[in-house]
């Protein structure tokens, strides 16, 4: 089978389209074969081992695992023994980072329990769209954020590919929601739901004079002081992941840890969303029944995936960037 390789750190241009080995489903495994899978950062980070304690996850010399690519969607083409769920023939979406990744390659061999049904009015695209900003946004707003029905809500990166996810999904558990992209993607993010959306060229959120019961900040680049100022006493903010510099680190984890220490105002990062099949399940209904709406920017085929993750990488992607393995997916 074709695959995207690696096998040192660096540029995209280490990529190289080879042929490898097509992997055999092992007892309660799955052989997919993958008609889309989405970029996310986590890939180019592990390509670039950025930060430098990636290496820890990655291979401390060169990479451990050599085919990157986590969110899958395709049709099973055969089951290992033991495997209860699914037969060839189903389509199928998820999450296998925690397997190893895999997912820039025409098939990939994972356990069956990473996987779920694809709803059948979802596209290939659209399915591999989800999972990992699906786990984000819903772990961050209802785990970590306490989200409740009536609240008001601030997605800071509405535009985003966790950003468009968590808007919808804000929506969807009733709050009142304001989203916070540049001037190109207001008329995007007022489309998919948002109450209100603010232009960061234009105004600044933490000096309107708006205050909020929950801040989703999925940007990482603004001081924790600024969303002290803007949440109401009680308030959470909680920030997915790092896109910026150790600074940022030190500012959420430890002066956040201070206020939350010190004040009713709680503020702080949720790490790295866990992907778990209630959750997918979860995500998988919010597809079926038209709640959230994937939202993807470009789609590109597997030997262009180099500048799939140069495009992403570059912090420009309104929604997800899609690599289709397979020229005509079926639906």
């Amino acid at each position: 089978m074709q695959a995207i390789v690696y096998t040192e750190y660096g540029s995209p241009d280490v990529f190289r389209l080879v042929e490898v080995e097509q992997p055999v489903p092992q007892a309660g495994e799955v052989l997919v074969e993958i008609h889309a899978v989405a970029t996310n950062a986590v890939d180019w980070r592990y390509l670039r081992c950025v930060p430098a304690f990636v290496r820890i996850d990655a291979g401390l010399r060169r990479p451990k695992n050599t085919i990157l690519g986590a969110d899958i969607a395709g049709r099973v083409a055969a089951v290992g023994s033991d495997v209860q769920q699914f037969q060839p023939g189903d389509a199928v979406f998820g999450e296998i980072s925690m397997c190893g990744f895999g997912g820039f390659a025409e098939y990939a061999a994972v356990p069956e329990s990473v996987l779920v049904k694809k709803p059948a009015k979802v596209s290939f695209e659209e399915a591999a769209a989800v999972p990992t900003v699906g786990f984000t946004a819903l772990q961050g707003l209802r785990d970590f954020g306490k989200m409740q029905p009536g609240q008001t809500v601030l997605i800071n990166g509405a535009s985003g590919g966790v950003g468009t996810f968590a808007v919808q999904l804000a929506k969807a558990f009733g709050a009142e929601v304001t989203g916070v992209c540049s001037t190109r993607n207001l008329e995007l993010v007022r489309s998919i739901g948002a109450d209100h959306v603010i232009d960061y060229t234009q105004e600044d959120f933490s000096r309107s004079g708006q205050h909020y019961d929950l801040i989703f900040d999925v940007v990482a680049d603004r001081p924790v002081s600024d969303f002290k100022r803007v949440l109401r006493p009680g308030g959470r903010c909680v920030v997915a992941g790092f896109t910026t510099t150790a600074h940022m680190v030190f500012q959420v984890v430890l002066h956040g840890a201070w206020i939350s220490l010190t004040g009713s105002k709680k503020i702080g990062t949720m790490g790295s969303a866990k992907p778990n099949h209630d959750d997918l399940v979860f995500i998988a209904e919010l597809l079926e029944t038209g709640k959230v709406v994937p939202v993807i920017d470009r789609q590109y085929s597997l030997s262009e995936t180099a500048e799939a993750i140069r495009y992403l990488e570059a912090g420009h992607a309104r929604g997800k960037v899609i690599i289709t393995v397979e020229q005509n997916s079926h639906t």
